[in-house]
């Protein structure tokens, strides 16, 4: 059942379109991400949702109920900021217990909740402590379960790792996760960390400049990009400037200005034809000699020279120049092999699966679809 649901919402700031003419479905139960760069609007759109801010037009559902121009605190929503906002002046307890005891919630029901949801965040015997005592990631707990207490209908959670270290926001990301899945409450979720919109989502939409350039899973967005801007954003990716030269049945024949012909599955070819850039994964390359030639599977292939080798530790990146001047990166694991790096200046052919590749329109692809 649909949660959450924009139907063509535009927010507009005087002249400025925050947001523009989105549409999107979020599924009941799902932990759903908001990815883009700053300024693309994902954090406008979900303060829309929650309430914050009302849209200029278009609609906003929570399950089939209408809810534009509903306050936010008549909203079966609740929010989880990157500050935190915990009260000061109350202790652990009293914190998450504020938003019952507002409703009048029975002394005997509001410890037992309390209680169980501090359990929940692993905050067990922290209730008497003062907020100013945690830790940044137990303050991110004891917001998480303030914010869950109430059981709301949807949780909307604005960057709220941002102020935590590297390894500590990893380690929420995996405890957000879990938590989610245990009480199963709808996440939305605003980051600008694509790694992060990865690991925890179902199913996440890249914002750029006010639009939804792709909506999907993961895996769909990460290995389908629609647009260049996605194929870019999420994760590093090689285009390369090609011309179509046939789309029949399942495979498509894409020739490259950096010579040779390559395969690709149809339906990963843009709606138009022409002009296309065909687009690779860093780490979907394999790196020969140019002696070897093309594997038996009738691989993909590009003549290249290496430019610079970077050691990165699990993988050597590798950034190749083609006859075309693009450069191209590969990623080749360390997986124990007493070989060196290749040098600097040494040719090399750069092969890939046809099914590993996908195509985006050509130059300027600045996109903007919904879902």
């Amino acid at each position: 059942m649909p949660n959450v649901r924009l139907d063509r919402v535009t927010k507009a700031f005087k002249e400025t379109v925050a947001v523009d003419d989105v549409s999107l479905t979020v599924k009941e139960g799902e932990f759903f991400s908001l990815l883009g760069p700053s300024g693309c609007g994902k954090t406008t759109t979900l303060r829309m949702i929650g309430g914050f801010e009302e849209p200029t037009s278009g609609a906003i559902y929570l399950g089939d109920q209408e809810v534009s121009g509903i306050p936010a605190y008549k909203r079966d929503v609740n929010t989880v900021f990157q500050s935190y906002a915990l009260f000061p002046h109350l202790n652990v307890f009293e914190n998450v217990a504020f938003g019952l005891r507002r409703k009048k919630t029975s002394k005997d029901e509001t410890n037992k909740r309390v209680e169980d949801i501090l359990s929940l965040v692993s905050l067990e015997g922290y209730g008497t402590r003062r907020t100013n005592q945690l830790s940044g990631g137990q303050q991110q707990r004891v917001a998480l379960a303030r914010a869950l207490v109430n059981s709301p209908q949807v949780l909307l959670l604005d960057e709220p790792l941002g102020a935590l270290d590297l390894k500590l926001r990893k380690h929420m990301q995996v405890e957000l996760k879990a938590i989610q899945t245990e009480i199963g409450i709808t996440f939305i979720y605003v980051t600008h960390d694509q790694e992060e919109a990865m690991t925890m989502s179902d199913r996440l939409a890249v914002m750029n400049a006010g639009k939804f350039d792709q909506v999907g899973t993961p895996r769909d967005v990460y290995e389908s990009p629609k647009t260049a801007f996605v194929a870019g954003f999420l994760g590093a990716s090689n285009l390369l400037a090609g011309e179509v030269e046939s789309a029949q049945d399942a495979v498509a024949k894409v020739r490259l200005a950096a010579g040779g012909t390559v395969s690709l599955p149809t339906d990963r070819l843009p709606q138009g034809r022409g002009a296309v850039s065909v687009g690779v994964r860093p780490e979907k390359l394999h790196v020969r000699g140019t002696a070897d030639g093309v594997a038996e599977d009738q691989s993909n292939s590009l003549e290249a020279e290496v430019t610079v080798s970077t050691y990165t530790g699990v993988a050597t990146s590798y950034s190749c120049t083609a006859a075309d001047g693009t450069t191209v990166t590969a990623y080749v694991q360390n997986s124990g092999s007493s070989d060196g790096p290749i040098a600097p200046g040494t040719k090399v052919l750069l092969t890939w699966a046809p099914e590993h590749t996908f195509a985006v329109e050509a130059a300027n692809d600045t996109g903007g679809r919904n879902g």
